[in-house]
């Protein structure tokens, strides 16, 4: 019988992970699939709170100072950012502005008349792109490889895979998207869909001016929208995640339009950070709804 040398209580040292904190739900769902075993990713968003209007609290502070690794989408999106990492000691810290070499571009709506009268921003909704989604993760990518060298063979291979996934599902958007009775969609929420109506040729008018909730669309706005939907025969009024359906209702009320959840994935609720969703599966439910409001075949 072959004896083992071993102690019964010697184990082997567990070998640390790399700590990498993230600001919105699709770089902590990025990140996650970069990193793999070899990362504890965390969303720094609480899940049901609403993005624009989030500010850190002392712990966040503290709890991006101990990380590795620190990814946000950019100064358009967190405009806090910038001044909470001047404030931060850890030089060891690699911060990853995950917007780097995107082209933004501006907020963009008609008028019921077609007119633009509105005061353009830099739309952050980088991730809407799916083209864009890849090269988030092509930065991130980086991040991961400058904090954890020896890890890099893992991390390139795991984000290789999600980026295929990415390009398939962009593809899935292309093909579904391409055959429909109306190419406009009304949104009873604030500009996030921008670049998602960019990519597929679609036509994106929103309810709310600007990406936050700070003011409520004027009667002649919803009047507009309403003359729009009746234009164009919609049968479907979006609405967004985490916001009160209350401005997308009155327009479907107006038009006897049916409502649909348009996920930008901003957030999710808790019921569904308990369930595990993806940001995969939030984005094949919404080529479902689009599909549906655009009565594609």
């Amino acid at each position: 019988m072959i004896l083992s040398c071993k102690k019964k209580d010697e184990r082997q040292p567990e070998t640390k992970k790399l700590t990498v904190v993230t600001t919105l739900f699709p770089l902590y769902d990025f990140a996650k699939n970069i990193g793999g075993d070899h990362a504890d990713v965390s969303l720094l968003l609480p899940p049901g709170v609403e993005s624009h209007g989030f500010e850190p609290k002392p712990a966040d502070i503290v709890k991006i100072n101990k990380s590795g690794v620190f990814i946000y989408i950019g100064e358009h999106m967190e405009p806090w950012a910038s001044k909470i990492l001047k404030s931060i000691d850890n030089k060891g810290l690699v911060v990853v502005d995950s917007s780097k070499g995107i082209t933004l571009i501006k907020e963009s709506g008609e008028d019921g008349h077609g007119h633009d009268h509105r005061h353009k921003e830099m739309d952050p909704h980088i991730w809407l792109d799916f083209g864009n989604a890849q090269r988030m993760v092509d930065n991130m990518l980086e991040g991961f490889i400058k904090a954890d060298a020896p890890n890099a063979d893992a991390y390139r291979k795991n984000a290789g895979q999600y980026k295929a996934m990415l390009s398939a599902l962009d593809n899935k958007f292309s093909e579904g998207l391409a055959s429909c009775s109306t190419k406009y969609f009304i949104h009873g929420g604030h500009y996030a869909f921008g670049y998602m109506a960019k990519r597929y040729g679609l036509n994106y008018i929103s309810a709310y001016h600007g990406f936050s909730h700070d003011s409520e669309p004027s009667a002649k706005r919803l009047a507009e929208l309403v003359k729009k939907m009746k234009e164009h025969n919609i049968k479907h009024v979006f609405y967004e995640e985490l916001v009160s359906p209350r401005v997308a209702d009155t327009i479907a009320k107006e038009t006897s339009a049916a409502l649909l959840l348009l996920h930008a994935a901003h957030n999710i609720t808790k019921g569904e950070w308990d369930k595990g969703v993806t940001f995969m599966g939030l984005m094949e439910q919404t080529l479902i709804n689009l599909k549906t409001g655009l009565q594609c075949k």
